[in-house]
């Protein structure tokens, strides 16, 4: 019995010396942002590590693939998110995050709030109700297990993660608790992440008419726009691209009948100089920021 509590003794000291290891070496890491667009087929997904240790998903794509994506970009024993944030529940950017939510611990939860009767909604909700369930117990003491926090966004709204901050541009309106029939691309969240001098935008898949509002009475300037609606011909106007004025422009796509991306897109991105990125050609797209450039890996 003595042997058997010496062994498993060792094993624990020497698991510790491992991380202890571990945070002295991550302590010596360059401090960058790292951005991965995630090729996930038609739809929208993408991991963000701040210099901090934060891990953000903006999105998880149409399906099970953002989970394979997420077990090489995090450590095997990582299994919690600091943040989600769903720019709406539309099945191209939610059915990965209905399965990252089941595997995952999740702090974190911004999205709009909107209401929408469907299954996979439905699921939604009851994912985000048992993800808040208190749990009294010895991990839940030590927070490793603390319910997820529900966070509807409101414009203005600012999410600091270290010297990583999240600004909140759109929607305009707050539609936190509204039953909508479809979820208008125009629901969407935009923000814009910005460290030190990089700034990267999310577009979610909003249109023109979107575009144009957001140019009127926010600062989109970025250094790398995600093109939003997969490169469809109703987003992505001159007006638009003049005044973000990207260097790079990332195109989150997969194989589809709409035709995206669209010639019309390509052609404007063409026209302004910007150099693009599309995922169903490229595959997962990686920026590093230092927070006063920005380095394109792949």
């Amino acid at each position: 019995m003595k042997k058997k509590y010496l062994f498993f003794l060792s094993a624990f000291l020497l698991a510790l010396n491992f991380f202890c290891w571990r945070e002295v070496f991550a302590l010596a890491e360059p401090q960058n942002l790292v951005v991965d667009f995630l090729s996930v087929g038609q739809g929208d997904s993408a991991f963000i590590q701040t210099p901090e240790g934060h891990q953000i998903l903006i999105d998880g794509g149409p399906g099970s693939a953002v989970l394979e994506k997420l077990s090489a970009l995090m450590p095997f024993w990582d299994k919690s998110i600091d943040l989600i944030i769903l720019t709406h529940p539309e099945s191209d950017h939610m059915q990965g995050i209905l399965e990252v939510l089941q595997r995952y611990k999740v702090d974190n939860f911004l999205w709009t709030g909107v209401v929408k009767n469907d299954a996979e909604n439905k699921k939604l909700a009851v994912l985000l109700k048992k993800s808040q369930a208190s749990k009294n117990n010895f991990l839940a003491a030590l927070n490793y297990s603390q319910p997820t926090k529900i966070i509807t966004v409101s414009l203005g709204q600012e999410v600091k993660a270290g010297n990583v901050l999240i600004d909140i541009l759109y929607p305009f309106e707050n539609l936190a608790g509204k039953e909508l029939k479809n979820t208008s691309n125009d629901t969407c969240v935009v923000s814009k992440i910005v460290f030190g001098n990089s700034s990267f935008l999310f577009t979610g898949d909003i249109s023109a008419a979107a575009e144009k509002e957001l140019v009127n009475n926010a600062e989109v300037e970025s250094d790398v726009l995600k093109i939003a609606h997969h490169g469809s011909k109703y987003s992505t106007t001159d007006l638009f691209l003049g005044n973000v004025a990207p260097e790079y422009a990332v195109i989150e796509v997969g194989k589809n009948n709409y035709g995206h991306p669209t010639s019309e897109v390509l052609n404007r991105l063409e026209k302004f100089g910007i150099k693009m990125l599309r995922t169903d050609k490229d595959g997962d797209v990686k920026f590093v920021s230092d927070g006063n450039n920005i380095q394109l890996i792949k």
